[in-house]
């Protein structure tokens, strides 16, 4: 049978088993064949949505018997290109997968399905005093959190998403459902499958149930504005900041193109210079405390403006501007494209690696706001391009690569958060060597006949490996 009459084989027994719930409208699939990258849209054939495991379990097997590919979606905001169908196949969409299972306040953690989103997962946690710390920014599924090892604003204190899963249901290429972890702190019971699933952006299962790690919620919160003259005086501070033992909650940098973008998105006045965004948690002594510490390392570095609010709203306004930067830098040049790309590296090389990417930047003929979680060492260029133009595309290309090549001989990685996908799995064989061949043994191993998000991680070619 070829491959279009297993693919129809296939299409014709989900229609059947799931009836609305699979869905072959054009519009539907193409929304489901891109995230937020600039890559284009690759759509599947068919888009389910399925409500249990069992039903995850049901639709995989049933690829797998067909040899049809599968990709997993949660809420399309990936940055590299994690969902595009580039064999075709059948998405699945986990989106209405949204409940909150169990919640266990007493030991700080809960149960969820992949669909639930974390400002959903917030909210339902409020009044236990517990939340979920994980902020990428964009209002994504905790299920594609897990896929590509998530982190954002609050990484610097509460870690990543592979710190903070404790265990996950997971469906295999053939079908089958596995536990991988579970709700104990500790383990030293065999391999550790659960940060094996962490960051494997669907290509060796998919993720249908996951146990996190809660928080309290701190006692006080106070959130800053800093502004500097140059990039290399914010970075220092940031560089003290850390050295010096500060627990900061949020450490994050705009440059002056970032800032003017979101005065003209938002319609704020901040001056339009380097600015970190910092916030504090803790005790209300201890807030204030971290406030006037970071305040004076702040000055010494030329801050020319340190304000600090412990008012919600304030806060509220500040996190917004931040989160706003992506959409706001969009918003430089009609009808653009984002290549938004990320890199890390030891904190000790911070200011040195942002400081000639900005050199590269200060030719570059478009728009290309810098920002970043500074307080772990990663940072974000977003090129904006005109999409019918080659040569904007074609530079963006060569600045990202050189960002990349910079970041890797400082000792650093190709993506801090952002995952691999299609638009980083050249720089993954950079860094990792051949360590490569051995995720490749392992995809191998999982998934022999490389249904499971195909093309993502790993070029065809290492199919066989």
């Amino acid at each position: 049978m070829d491959g279009a009459a297993r693919i129809d084989e296939v299409v014709t027994a989900l229609l059947a088993q799931f009836a609305e719930r699979c869905s072959l409208n054009r519009d539907v699939r193409d929304r489901h064949g891109r995230g937020e990258s600039w890559h284009p849209s690759q759509a599947p054939d068919a888009v389910v949505f399925p409500s249990s495991t069992e039903d995850v379990s049901d639709i995989v097997r049933l690829c797998a018997a067909n040899g049809v590919a599968v990709i997993p979606f949660g809420a399309g905001t990936s940055l590299e290109g994690q969902v595009q169908a580039v064999d075709g196949g059948v998405c699945i969409d986990l989106s209405q997968m949204s409940g909150i299972v169990a919640v266990h306040s007493e030991d700080l953690d809960c149960t969820i399905q992949p669909g639930v989103t974390r400002e959903q997962l917030n909210t339902h946690l409020r009044d236990t005093g517990l939340f979920f710390p994980i902020d990428p920014g964009a209002e994504c599924t905790i299920g594609g959190m897990v896929a590509t090892r998530a982190s954002g604003t609050n990484a610097v204190r509460y870690g990543t998403m592979r710190e903070n899963v404790l265990g996950l249901t997971v469906v295999m290429a053939d079908g089958s459902v596995i536990k991988a972890g579970g709700r104990a702190r500790k383990s030293a019971a065999g391999y550790d499958l659960t940060r094996l699933f962490v960051g494997s952006e669907g290509t060796l299962g998919i993720v249908t149930e996951i146990t996190l790690r809660l928080h309290g919620i701190p006692e006080a919160t106070a959130a800053a504005v800093a502004a500097f003259p140059t990039i290399d005086a914010a970075v220092d501070t940031v560089i003290q900041v850390i050295q010096t033992g500060v627990p900061i909650a949020r450490i994050e940098l705009m440059d002056d193109v970032s800032i003017g973008a979101v005065n003209t998105y938002a319609g704020l006045a901040m001056d339009e210079v380097p600015t970190l965004f910092l916030e504090f948690q803790g005790s209300s002594a201890s807030v204030q405390e971290q406030a006037e510490t970071v305040e004076l390392l702040a000055k010494e570095n030329g801050c020319a403006g340190f304000v600090w609010s412990d008012r919600a709203e304030d806060r509220a306004q500040l996190w917004q501007a931040r989160h706003n930067a992506y959409y706001a830098g969009l918003a430089l040049k009609p009808n653009a494209i984002g290549l938004v790309t990320d890199v890390c590296v030891p904190i000790s090389r911070l200011a040195e690696c942002i400081r000639e990417t900005k050199t590269d930047l200060a030719s570059c003929p478009m728009p290309a706001p810098l920002l970043g979680h500074v307080g772990d060492g990663n940072f974000h260029v977003c090129f904006i391009m005109d999409p019918d133009s080659p040569e904007q595309i074609a530079e963006a290309e060569r600045l990202h690569h050189r960002m990349v090549g910079r970041a890797l001989a400082m000792g650093g990685t190709c993506t801090g958060e952002h995952g691999i996908g299609l638009g980083k799995r050249d720089f993954l064989v950079d860094e990792a060597g051949d360590g490569v061949a051995v995720m490749a043994r392992i995809k191998h191993a999982l998934d022999p006949n490389y249904i499971l998000n195909p093309g993502k991680m790993f070029n065809a070619r290492d199919r066989s490996a």
